[in-house]
């Protein structure tokens, strides 16, 4: 595995829409603590390493820390300047392609630091030089406090080194600290990308939430994850290239080498977690996807029965009509007739009524049978609700 040295398509995500917060910038570029046979020490900040050359000189250990805006634009001019051999500098164009690399005399490895910073998940590289007595750290200026803390507590650190040991292991030890600081801090973010997953579950719980927003968010987050967990099985590969690597820089001390060891233990536990958390996601989002394709499903069904019910009726409604129709047919011929014998040409007295009556009655009652049979022929009574022989869809009301 390598490590992403620039930020890419692979290396950042955007999973919230909450602003970027303001970054705590070092007030130096450079930084150097040393430590003497004697046990004084020497803590100085520049904007130039000139001034740590004697310091380097009288040292038996040494941490050099410098802060860049771009590592593989930098690493070559800032490695001369520290005094590290042009051979080895020719090399260093490697660092965005391999996370390791021993010359004998020098070396160098590269590890990410993981960096949230509002709504950003980036793994920066964290550019380690070593040669005999120094270690130099090159690191991105975006990211968080880690390296401004180490810088504070780095005398205590060094002091803590005894100083009857041999040199590699001094080096082997305050090399660790480093690497378990920036370890500590990786897994610190996980917390924030926990907090993004619980937002997100409650959005997936929330009926009102946009339905369009959801996909990209869970993308965004899984994305996130993947990051995150790429960056740490690089941290992986890099510790146990230092356990196993056999560097001559390094020591071979068991007791030393453990810590590596234990570092790696401490990683794969994080490693552990943020899987677990992933498949939590992964779970949470198929039920509620479930839910939704559910209440869909219910949705379709009583469509389905309110179209049902609305064929019912208008079919009804249809036979009503057809009744009306006969209805007012059958009274079309009385009323005609009657308005016809009701004109003046016509005379008619009390002595006719028998005749008006049987002839309206009569009248009736044949407009009646006719638009009957006529109404029955051309099927308009007929049933045409096909969907009541059917069942109606059942409703399920649980996942």
């Amino acid at each position: 595995m390598t490590i992403q040295n620039q930020p890419d398509a692979t290396s950042q995500t955007r999973f919230s829409t909450a602003p970027t917060g303001p970054l705590e910038l070092m007030q130096k570029r450079w930084f150097c603590i040393a430590l003497e046979a004697a046990g004084k020490t020497h803590r100085q900040e520049a904007e130039s390493p000139t001034s740590f050359t004697e310091i380097l000189s009288k040292s038996i250990v040494a941490w050099v820390d410098y802060i860049t805006d771009d590592p593989m634009k930098d690493i070559a001019v800032v490695a001369a300047q520290m005094g590290f051999s042009e051979n080895f500098i020719s090399n260093l164009a490697c660092c965005d392609q391999l996370n390791y690399e021993d010359f004998d005399n020098e070396m160098w490895l590269s590890i990410p630091s993981i960096q949230i910073r509002g709504t950003d998940v980036t793994a920066y590289p964290l550019i380690i030089l070593i040669r005999k007595n120094l270690v130099f750290t090159v690191h991105v200026r975006l990211v968080d406090k880690r390296f401004l803390r180490l810088r504070r507590y780095s005398e205590t650190i060094l002091k803590k080194i005894p100083f009857d040991i041999r040199s590699e292991d001094r080096l082997t030890i305050l090399l660790s600290r480093i690497l378990e600081a920036n370890n500590d801090s990786n897994f610190r973010h996980l917390r924030v990308i926990e907090e993004f997953g619980d937002e997100l579950n409650r959005d997936l719980m929330d009926r009102s939430t946009d339905k369009s927003l959801l996909g990209p968010k869970i993308y965004l987050m899984k994305h996130a994850l993947i990051i995150y967990l790429n960056a740490l099985w690089e941290s992986v590969d890099v510790l146990q290239a230092i356990r196993y690597g056999d560097a001559e820089l390094l020591t071979d001390d068991p007791k030393i080498v453990n810590l590596f060891a234990a570092m790696v233990d401490q990683v794969k536990s994080q490693i552990g977690l943020s899987e677990h958390m992933s498949e939590v996601l992964a779970s949470g989002i198929e039920a509620t996807q479930a839910i939704y394709n559910n209440q869909l499903t219910i949705a379709n069904n009583q469509l389905t029965i309110s179209n049902n019910q609305l064929t019912v009726f208008n079919n009804r409604l249809a036979k009503v009509v057809a009744y009306l129709t006969i209805i007012g047919t059958a009274l079309l011929i009385p009323n005609t007739i009657a308005t016809m014998l009701g004109n003046s040409v016509w005379v008619y007295g009390p002595e006719s009524l028998g005749l008006y009556l049987a002839l309206i009655l009569g009248s009736t009652a044949f407009g009646s049978v006719l638009m009957w049979i006529w109404i029955w022929r051309t099927g308009l009574l007929k049933e045409r609700d096909e969907c009541k022989q059917q069942p109606a869809p059942a409703v399920s009301s649980s996942p």
